[in-house]
């Protein structure tokens, strides 16, 4: 009873949230004002550091697994968040700049590539400049995403670098032919079950093995093109106003081989620009926007009654979550993944 009557209050209080936005919407198309709909997550921006100023920094925070798969209470994925907070930061004329909080081991290479246009057309689009701040972990499409920015600051204990495609399979087939389980496949084509656990091993042909390695060759040679890319316009444009950033060494293409950096190794290689806390990114930004006080601010997003309403409506009595104290990621098979090896462990 006490549920039902917790249901009927909300369901209550959504009524009149409802019939507002109805009397809102009439009263803009009879006054003739426009209305606009918000489309997309729900952002709000929250004061972190408050220094008296006019002007304002961004922090737009990445975060764990990168991927355009797993959506939030609010219905959106890590990618459309992204792209609300740049438009946010863009349309705000007070926003100076932005600072890239990364802490994220990498993920999806659609996802990361995905963050890596968006910030590329920021900068574009605002001439705002974009500072990468690394956490813990930047590494592979951590770094991917880290690379398009202005400045790159790294921890001298910062975990980036491991510049690299991954794709995993599994080969269940001797497991299927213990328990007596035979395949049958019906196929178009000789490649259509490429990949396929439930073939034998020695059914793999060389040709397929090397198509495989073609398309991850593909995307590692895009990998380094956006690093390379990346370094040498925000070199260019740190040149232009007098910042000192740290071009790569010519042998940096020795290092993209997968293996973790230090931070100190990636100042060294040219992979960051500057060692130092979030602070002292706090600072370089203000020195690279070429402003001397402004105040910090982050955006988060909003979740109104619908969002618990859904909460509510939502059933998964199909699966038994097992709190192990961390999050491992959700890796799937014949997927592409800019991803740390320290995760897959």
């Amino acid at each position: 009873m006490i549920f039902a009557l917790l249901l009927l209050v909300l369901l209550g209080i959504s009524v009149l949230f409802n019939l507002g936005s109805l009397f809102s919407n009439t009263f803009h198309s009879h006054t003739g004002k426009s209305y606009a709909r918000v489309v997309g997550p729900r952002l709000d921006e929250v004061l972190k550091e408050d220094n008296d100023a006019t002007d304002k920094i961004a922090v737009i925070g990445v975060s764990g697994i990168i991927s355009d798969g797993a959506v939030d209470q609010g219905g959106f994925n890590m990618v459309e968040v992204i792209r609300a907070a740049l438009k946010h930061a863009e349309q705000d004329d007070r926003v100076k700049a932005v600072i890239l909080k990364v802490d994220s081991p990498g993920g999806e290479v659609m996802a990361a590539d995905q963050i890596h246009h968006e910030i590329v057309e920021f900068q574009n689009r605002s001439k705002k400049p974009v500072v990468a701040s690394m956490g813990s972990l930047a590494a592979s499409g951590g770094y991917y995403i880290s690379a398009p920015c202005r400045w790159i600051m790294a921890s001298d204990l910062t975990i980036t670098g491991s510049i690299g495609v991954i794709m995993s399979s599994y080969n269940y087939r001797h497991l299927m032919d213990k328990v007596g389980v035979i395949p049958e496949t019906y196929k178009s084509g000789k490649f259509k079950d490429m990949l396929s656990g439930s073939r034998e091993p020695d059914q793999i042909t060389p040709e397929e093995r090397a198509m495989i390695q073609g398309l991850i060759d593909e995307t590692f040679s895009k990998f380094k093109t956006v690093v390379q890319e990346g370094r040498e316009q925000a070199s260019q444009k740190n040149k232009q106003t007098k910042d000192h950033g740290r071009p790569l060494t010519p042998d940096w293409q020795d290092y993209a081989d997968g293996r973790v950096l230090s931070g100190t190794e990636a100042f060294k290689l040219g992979f960051v620009d500057e060692l130092g806390s979030f602070e002292d990114a706090i600072t370089r930004t203000k020195q690279i926007a070429g402003i001397s006080n402004a105040n910090v601010v982050e955006y988060q997003q909003r979740y109104d009654l619908s969002d618990l309403l859904r909460l509510f409506g939502k059933s998964d009595a199909k699966s038994i979550k097992v709190d192990l104290g961390m999050e491992f990621p959700k890796i799937q098979a014949g997927h592409l993944y800019f991803l740390s090896p320290t995760v897959l462990h």
